[in-house]
């Protein structure tokens, strides 16, 4: 090769990207002609922290266990989308956090990590929803973390901290978005915050409805703002809420996503709507398998909600994508490994509840009844005494983004390893390329590579705002 012209060329490339992202955007389809018919609203689902073998398993799973293919893969099969890769970078690594991923969709122009929508000199960049509101449409977010994490906040406000949560409350309700669920009690109760402020009050004065629990998502007020908190923090995770009872007052992503969508369909101008699956990334950050499966399959019921509505309304364009990968999880090879893997439907919860349940003073027959009792996996008797260990502080414990109690997740993920051939490459972000789709009007204005930051765009040019 020539050098000198390898060079020219990488630098007429790095030039490239550095333009204004609507300029490399607007150049990307130009040749694509407008389909003649706008998008009236807009739904954007993300499967957080979702890798391509957290979709493969899933849907892997769907088929045998569940019988049936996956929503996200019939919409393949059927040649119903445009699909594309996605490049998932933020403006200070190739690999980003969700609040540079959140931002680069929601303002436009890639962020440093750990920021919403903050340019490196204190630039502010109008998020998406705030721009289709301005506009005339209602406006909303649901998620199964909390309310005001990054995913959400990225399409809605500007901060320097994604970790601000207590102001990202606060800005909701003064910019007023129509739709807001998930988790995050801890963030509205006075009970709860440092400086005692009621925000349930303060939504209240602003014209909302405040939802507690999966019964009031059936009793909204239709022409009333809604404001629904769930739970203190995340929302519990799918298969938790499956089998343990007292979880189940809380509602499905899918539940969710069709309040919001009926709360708002009827709206002259048309809605926008975000659809986050965010325990999936949770799930990942653990390695836990059974968290992650059935979290994803939860989005999955998400999407078959969300394709309904958009086969019956024909006005509304739905975009399904992650915003990174996370851990990288996937089948290995090996003679057992089809039963192995489908072993994990013996799995009745996440590897969250059962390591919480572990105590210093469980013997060794007790560990090894309890991983039986919640996995079906029989422990040898050094596996049984390695877990222990984390406990009674002989082992280093285990740290990690949303492992506060320091539970053994990655000693506890290699002994599954053995039983359902999962591996796991690590348990943070990855800064591989990612699945993105897109139905509905505007489906072609997807090329089959883009930045995150497209998306702005697409949607935007989709809905002629």
């Amino acid at each position: 090769m020539n050098r000198r012209k390898f060079l020219k060329g990488s630098a007429l490339l790095s030039g490239l990207f550095t333009l204004n992202p609507a300029d490399f955007f607007a150049g990307s389809t130009k040749e694509i002609p407008d389909s003649g018919k706008k998008a009236k609203n807009i739904i954007f689902m993300i499967s957080d922290g979702m890798s391509s073998g957290t979709l493969a398993m899933a849907n892997l799973y769907s088929q045998n266990i569940l019988g049936k293919n996956g929503n996200w893969m019939n919409l393949y099969l059927e040649n119903k989308v445009s699909r594309a890769l996605m490049d998932t970078a933020s403006a200070s690594s190739i690999v980003t956090d969700s609040a540079a991923a959140s931002s680069s969709f929601g303002g436009g122009y890639r962020v440093k990590n750990g920021v919403l929508n903050i340019g490196a000199n204190g630039e502010k960049y109008v998020p998406v929803w705030q721009k289709f509101k301005k506009a005339g449409k209602k406006t909303g977010c649901v998620t199964t973390v909390t309310i005001t994490h990054a995913t959400p906040a990225g399409f809605c406000i500007n901060s320097d901290s994604r970790n601000a949560e207590n102001e990202i409350a606060e800005m909701y309700a003064e910019i007023g978005f129509d739709v807001m669920m998930g988790g995050g009690d801890e963030f509205f109760n006075p009970l709860k915050r440092k400086d005692k402020k009621d925000i349930y009050a303060f939504y209240k004065q602003k014209g909302y409805q405040v939802l507690k629990n999966r019964a009031d998502l059936k009793n909204t007020e239709k022409g009333k703002k809604v404001l629904g908190v769930f739970n203190s923090g995340a929302l519990p995770y799918s298969i938790d809420r499956m089998n343990i009872p007292e979880l189940q007052k809380t509602p499905s992503l899918a539940e969710m996503a069709q309040t919001a969508i009926d709360h708002m369909k009827d709206h002259k101008e048309g809605f926008v709507l975000q659809i986050e699956a965010g325990k999936v990334d949770w799930a990942a950050h653990a390695n836990d398998i059974s968290a992650l499966i059935h979290d994803q399959v939860a989005f999955d019921e998400a999407i078959k909600t969300v394709i309904d509505f958009a086969e019956k309304d024909q006005n509304t364009m739905v975009i399904i994508t992650t915003d990174h990968g996370n851990a990288n999880p996937g089948t290995i090879y090996g003679p057992d490994a089809t039963k192995n893997f489908n072993s994990i439907s013996d799995y009745l919860y996440t590897n969250e509840y059962i390591l919480n349940a572990i105590h210093p003073d469980f013997n060794l027959q007790q560990m090894k009844d309890w991983i039986y009792e919640t996995n079906k996996i029989r422990l040898a008797d050094d596996e049984a005494k390695h877990l222990l260990s984390f406990y009674s502080g002989l082992e280093k414990q285990e740290a990690g983004i949303y492992n506060y109690k320091k539970l053994p997740f990655k000693a506890y993920s290699e002994i599954q390893k053995k039983h359902n051939s999962v591996g796991w490459i690590s348990m943070d972000h990855s800064g591989d390329y990612v699945e993105a789709a897109v139905y509905g009007p505007g489906k072609e204005l997807l090329p089959p590579f883009i930045k995150n930051t497209d998306l702005h765009y697409l949607m935007l040019k989709a809905a002629q705002v």
